[in-house]
């Protein structure tokens, strides 16, 4: 066992771009948290035999919650499972929560990483975005955090409309101005029924430019580099040692258990989800029920996840894995269609001692892992 996530469904104002489950009401917040302390006592049995590596709070935004309610939390999963001696503790937060008061707080208990959503620097894009805090807010939440907290994450958007590589330098300039040892980056995207998909249809706000994107994230992936940073995972740039357990379990096909509305879990051959509606996940558990989906994965599933997952990450696909785990076929299958790739420089097969010949995306290709991959995915050689 890898992990357990914990999803908090409140935030205090919904972002424009956001397709992620929550409420902007807090009425049931009480209730919220103890039906998820009680699943996480009721799928106890789900992990009798694994021991439990990270505990991550996602949302939404656990910052919402007071400190009493997320030691709650975690006191509840360290009464029912098997915990490491020395776990990896996750809450993302929003800067407008992190006070200097809660931020000590937050490190005079068992979290020790925090993941803070600053998404820019800059006040124009913060207001464009919908965000709850101001770029004051952003720059001194981090000079704060980095006073009691060794492990902290920022997360920066790229690809806004009207901003220039000048701005998008600048932002990254900023975070490490404040000695952060790992950022996650993504580039704006346009989820269907968002406010920002309404305000592109509208003309209010302009299309994100793909080209501008991935210009952005070369210079994003330079830069970093640059500072000592290792790109892991297509969106995740950490100094050694501090790459996130908890995101690298998923991508690494570790199992984990999701707890709270709309959350996922994965066993190695099975994936779940949890009913995404506050109201009826507080009844379901209440009524001692579980809210949950679940369907097995079949082998072509597996192998387009690994497909999927190993070229987002440095750990890339291995050859040797493909044919052991997966069968002969699906290796020539996987060979016959990575050709046009290599040809055009976008994958490369490199050599490990641990895991024989890899496939991984050159620098050329990183930006277009995803679109690769899709275009590698088998769909009925079962």
């Amino acid at each position: 066992m890898s992990g357990i996530y914990i999803h908090i469904p409140f935030c205090k104002q919904a972002c424009h771009y956001c397709d992620f489950h929550f409420s902007t009401s807090l009425k049931k917040k009480d209730e919220m948290v103890l039906a998820l302390a009680k699943e996480i006592a009721m799928r106890k049995n789900e992990a009798a035999n694994e021991i439990i590596e990270t505990i991550y709070f996602g949302g939404g935004t656990p910052s919402i919650l007071s400190i009493e309610d997320l030691k709650f939390l975690i006191d509840s999963v360290y009464q029912n499972y098997k915990v490491v001696a020395n776990p990896e503790i996750t809450v993302e937060a929003n800067p407008d929560d992190l006070t200097e008061e809660r931020i000590i707080e937050l490190s005079h208990n068992r979290v020790n990483r925090l993941s803070i959503g600053i998404q820019s620097f800059f006040e124009a894009d913060l207001k464009m975005m919908n965000r709850a805090h101001n770029a004051n807010e952003a720059e001194k939440c981090l000079a704060i955090a980095t006073q009691y907290f060794d492990n902290i994450s920022l997360d920066l958007i790229y690809g806004i409309p009207g901003s220039s590589n000048e701005k998008w330098k600048k932002n990254i300039e900023k975070a490490l101005s404040f000695g952060i040892s790992h950022i996650s980056s993504y580039a704006l995207t346009v989820e269907p029924k968002t406010a920002l998909e309404k305000f592109i249809k509208k003309g209010i706000i302009n299309q994100p430019d793909d080209e501008v994107a991935q210009e952005q994230f070369h210079i994003l992936v330079d830069t970093l580099q640059e500072n000592g940073f290792v790109h892991y995972e297509l969106s995740n740039f950490g100094k050694p040692d501090y790459f996130s357990k908890n995101n690298s379990a998923y991508w690494l096909g570790k199992k984990y258990i999701g707890i709270g509305p709309s959350a996922h879990s994965y066993d190695g051959k099975n994936r779940g989800w949890n009913v995404s509606n506050n109201a009826l996940y507080i009844k379901s558990i209440e009524e001692n029920k579980l809210p949950f989906e679940t369907e097995t994965l079949t082998k072509n599933d597996r192998y387009n996840e690994y497909i999927m997952t190993g070229l987002r990450t440095i750990w890339g696909v291995s050859l040797e894995r493909i044919e052991n785990e997966f069968g002969t076929k699906y290796l020539d299958y996987l060979n016959k269609h990575v050709k046009r790739f290599l040809e055009d420089d976008l994958l490369e097969i490199i050599a490990s001692s641990e895991d024989g010949n890899i496939l991984t995306t050159t620098k050329k290709g990183k930006f277009l892992c995803d679109g690769i991959a899709s275009d590698l995915f088998l769909l009925n050689l079962e």
